[in-house]
């Protein structure tokens, strides 16, 4: 069965109290239509994010309720698509991003999408890339869409695009899955606070994995597996993830924590996804050839309820 959510409905918090906007069973194909992060109030270059209803940023399309999702299970999102609209969105911000200090006028640069290529200027054209910047479920209290932390939410990071499997653990009944904020492209860090910002659609399966919440989500490419951690402290981030890393590592391989801390710093590597949100993302990257099977990842960093 498919089940297309349309974008007029959509969250701008993951809370405790959403209601659905769609139901699925486990094994749908669910369509979510997506606006920008700026729900559409950018659409010339003199349009500046300075004037536009900072209450409307980051809209999630959804929540989506899946059947048989109970607290405690982890939420399977398979991404089969995503599909960006021709027309894209940067923008710098005095005080906003890494070098936000640095930033002597607030701009905005709209960017043509065709033929699968950014013309940001000129003589500068790159391929896109298309990744989802919020995808998440409800939460135990209401946390703004913008935000990321172990429910998922504005995680900004790229190896969530086609072909991932996210793992996001469950807190509340059927889920309530939203997603949103596409970039066209969006390197690591995500340095100037946002990326190329797209409307479009994002097709995903759905699935339930009973009992195998995560601590925190995890992302399965054809390569690897992914521990995301956001923190308010980069520091923080680094070390929760690095910890995570080695649990991992000691458990599935059913070795000593010191051979797994020794090993990690071998094959692990600790990555940045973006720097610029409320609360920043770190991910952990295990290899493959190291670990191939994600229900003992699950098992490894299953979240207490």
């Amino acid at each position: 069965m498919v089940i297309r959510i349309t974008r007029d409905k959509h969250i701008f918090k993951f809370g405790p109290k959403l209601k659905p906007a769609a139901y699925a069973s486990p094994g749908d194909i669910v369509i979510f239509e997506t606006y920008d992060c700026f729900a559409g109030q950018i659409k010339k270059e003199t349009d500046l994010v300075t004037h536009i209803d900072f209450s409307r940023v980051n809209p999630a399309t959804g929540p989506l309720y899946v059947k048989n999702a109970e607290r405690g299970d982890a939420l399977v999102v398979d991404i089969l698509d995503i599909k960006v609209n021709d027309i894209g969105i940067c923008v710098a911000v005095k005080g906003a991003g890494v070098l936000g200090d640095k930033v002597k006028n607030d701009k905005t640069r709209i960017c043509k999408i065709e033929n699968k290529t950014i013309k940001f200027l000129e003589n500068i054209e790159i391929p896109i890339r298309p990744m989802i910047g919020v995808i998440g479920v409800a939460y135990d209290e209401e946390i703004p869409t913008g935000t990321p932390y172990k429910h998922g939410g504005n995680l900004d990071t790229k190896e969530i695009t086609i072909g991932t499997r996210v793992f996001l653990p469950v807190f509340r009944e059927g889920g309530l899955l939203a997603i949103g904020d596409l970039h066209a492209v969006q390197a690591d860090g995500e340095i100037c606070v946002a990326a190329c910002e797209v409307s479009g659609e994002v097709m995903v399966k759905v699935q339930v994995l009973k009992g195998l919440a995560p601590e925190w989500p995890v992302l399965e490419t054809n390569d690897a597996f992914y521990i995301l951690v956001s923190d308010e402290n980069v520091e923080k981030a680094l070390r929760e993830a690095t910890d995570l890393a080695v649990k991992i590592l000691q458990s599935s391989l059913n070795i000593s924590w010191e051979d797994a801390y020794m090993l990690a710093s071998l094959v692990v590597d600790i990555q940045i996804s973006q720097l610029v949100d409320p609360k920043k993302t770190i991910r952990a990257r295990i290899p493959k050839q190291i670990l191939k099977d994600s229900s003992k990842i699950l098992s490894a960093m299953k979240a207490s309820f």
